[in-house]
């Protein structure tokens, strides 16, 4: 995909799905603004991505921080460019037991994160397109978990089940502003947060429910974040993407392969 000259402020990009889409961004020739609470990884992968040829800087922002973010926003402007791309990746989970038995503040926690993060990641980047006239694209990285609930995973389905509707309601918003959002669901995905959460027989679950018989690479949902930012989907816009192997489509257990 070209998105020659293009600045892109990719969140949870240390690592993961954010990492991977950072990367293909600045190989497809924007310029990245990695940014994470991880500040010493974050440098280093952008200093990494730079190693590589493309261009990358790293700016540490808690996006839960409604100040912080409009702070990295306005220096991303001031001294990168008008914005073009921003995809909301940063995201956590903290499941394990039935919403009967999740506290409050873990609760909260994680829809601070990965719902009230990309709200206003993507209010203040919208507020600055809008300004500039730039037609871009605002990507959140949902999940199969929006619309799969999982009993053991109830702050983090919640989440993304409103990432999902959020979507939808900030495309409509910047419609007439040029603007695209859509967001991406990925299915089973090797990243640091799955590696921590899921013992292997929580992974032959997942297989046994994935037609395609194997987790994402997190190189595979960077191609479809690839794709929603260049202008081959210039006509899509609400949307929410199913990187998932299949598992949406299927309503049956599949053989675990040899």
């Amino acid at each position: 995909m070209n998105l020659d000259g293009k600045v892109a402020i990719v969140t949870g990009a240390a690592g993961g799905i954010g990492l991977a889409i950072a990367r293909r961004y600045a190989r497809d020739g924007a310029r990245v603004v990695v940014t994470d609470l991880q500040a010493e990884r974050g440098e280093h992968e952008a200093l990494a991505i730079r190693t590589a040829g493309g261009w990358a800087r790293f700016m540490a922002c808690d996006t839960a921080d409604e100040a912080a973010v409009e702070t990295l926003v306005e220096t991303v402007e001031t001294e990168v460019g008008p914005i073009d791309l921003a995809v909301c990746s940063a995201g956590i989970s903290k499941g394990g037991q039935p919403f009967y038995d999740t506290t409050l503040e873990d609760f909260t926690k994680v829809l601070s994160v990965n719902l009230v993060g990309p709200f206003i990641v993507g209010k203040a980047v919208a507020r600055r397109m809008i300004a500039s006239g730039v037609k871009g694209a605002i990507i959140h990285i949902s999940s199969v978990g929006a619309v799969l609930g999982v009993e053991t995973s109830p702050a983090y389905c919640t989440s993304k089940g409103g990432l999902s509707m959020l979507t939808k309601v900030m495309a409509l918003a910047m419609a007439r502003h040029g603007v695209r959002v859509n967001a991406i669901g990925p299915g089973p995905t090797w990243s640091p947060m799955t590696e921590a959460a899921l013992d292997q027989p929580a992974i032959d679950m997942m297989l046994s429910r994935t037609p395609l018989g194997r987790f994402a690479e997190a190189d595979e949902v960077a191609g479809v974040a690839a794709f929603l930012a260049s202008e081959d989907s210039s006509y899509i816009t609400g949307q929410t993407l199913y990187a998932d192997g299949g598992r949406l489509a299927l309503n049956y257990v599949v053989s675990k392969p040899a």
